[in-house]
């Protein structure tokens, strides 16, 4: 059904409703379009076939595709591509032209010197208490032992 040179309309997508050629198909899911809409792959899902079938040859240019489609009387409109650096009419660069450019102040604006970030002091950490019981005189000397030799490793 979707043969080479088939017109088609789009109705899915960002180019729904405009019309397109199939001009090649990659398998049986998708077919390559162009025309009103951008050249790119298509589900033929997105696709709905016209009754129209054009004499076009395999991968023909969108210049191409474009005549055959003003021969059928549907126009395609043409994009200009635009520079990223300048203005895209004549008319913005004569205007850009005309306006002067605004004079630099012989004195500028004295800034600032940056803040210094605070500084944040953690506490400092205590000595954990160490709790003996006196149950008998042996333990309660061997603990004080225990408690001095831990306060002299910390230190």
């Amino acid at each position: 059904m979707f043969k080479i040179g088939r017109l088609c309309l789009k109705i899915a997508g960002r180019d729904a409703g405009l019309k397109c050629i199939v001009i090649d198909k990659i398998d049986d899911n998708y077919v390559l379009i162009d025309g009103q809409t951008r050249r790119r792959k298509c589900n033929i899902i997105h696709l709905e076939p016209l009754d129209k079938v054009l004499k076009v040859k395999k991968g023909l240019s969108h210049e191409d595709v474009v005549k055959e489609l003003k021969k059928e009387n549907i126009e395609v409109e043409v994009k200009v591509k635009r520079n990223k650096r300048g203005p895209r009419t004549e008319e913005k660069a004569e205007a850009k032209k005309e306006i002067p450019k605004k004079q630099e102040k012989p004195e500028l604006k004295k800034e600032k010197p940056a803040a210094k970030p605070k500084e944040v002091k953690k506490p400092e950490a205590k000595p954990k208490k160490t709790v003996v019981k006196k149950s008998s005189a042996k333990k309660a000397g061997k603990a004080k032992e225990k408690v001095s030799k831990a306060k002299t490793k910390k230190k």
